[in-house]
């Protein structure tokens, strides 16, 4: 492949990684909310979500998704209907008694890493990211498919985004265990953390 293509997609991506958008909100959200391993398994299952983006993509799906171009709308509604029942749960949590709401802020990773990757897999900026700006960097003729130079591409981006949505992660959780002093403060947090899903939500629905 084309070396100075591939640093010129590198720093095009991390440009656009840097730019705050649903997935590092997402993060945020989460990080802030229950603290740094939670947001470390959000940012896991981000970046699971567009290991699976990449597959597809080398695998045609991308070009299918173009061929029918309500199926991205219909990812847009899903995504975002999913956000806001997480958001829900999470402000929800805030009409119990403070105790019960502390005991049921942090989740099992598990769940988390199942809800972070399916909130990747339902936000359609992945998948344009797949249908406008790596075809712009894979060249024919240069005896590598274009499969696998279409899955370099979307590795090269996963790896961006655990990097800085983990430094992203481990930032918000030190400021949020930093201000969660009291069972006030922390109802407080989650307060914030389940309206900045709500905002993930309406991010998700601008997405185009």
């Amino acid at each position: 492949m084309d070396t100075r293509l591939l640093l010129l997609f590198l720093g095009m991506d991390l440009l656009l990684v840097c730019t705050p958008g649903p997935d590092m909100l997402y993060v945020l959200a989460r990080s802030l909310g229950q603290g740094r391993r939670t947001g470390l398994t959000a940012v896991a299952g981000i970046c699971a979500g567009y290991a699976v983006h990449t597959v597809l993509a080398a695998a045609g799906l991308a070009a299918a998704l173009q061929a029918v171009p309500a199926a991205l709308p219909a990812m847009r509604y899903a995504g975002a209907a999913y956000l806001v029942f997480l958001a829900a749960r999470t402000l929800a949590a805030l009409r119990r008694p403070a105790s019960l709401a502390a005991g049921t802020s942090a989740q099992p990773t598990g769940t988390v890493l199942r809800q972070s990757l399916l909130t990747s897999l339902l936000n359609p900026k992945g998948v344009l990211l797949y249908l406008s700006l790596m075809p712009q960097f894979i060249t024919q003729g240069t005896g590598v498919p274009l499969g696998v130079q279409l899955t370099a591409l979307g590795l090269l981006h996963v790896v961006n985004c655990a990097l800085l949505y983990g430094l992203v992660a481990v930032a918000t959780a030190r400021a949020g265990r930093a201000m969660a002093g009291t069972p006030k403060a922390a109802r407080r947090i989650s307060a914030v953390s389940g309206t900045l899903l709500l905002v993930v939500a309406a991010a998700t629905l601008g997405a185009h």
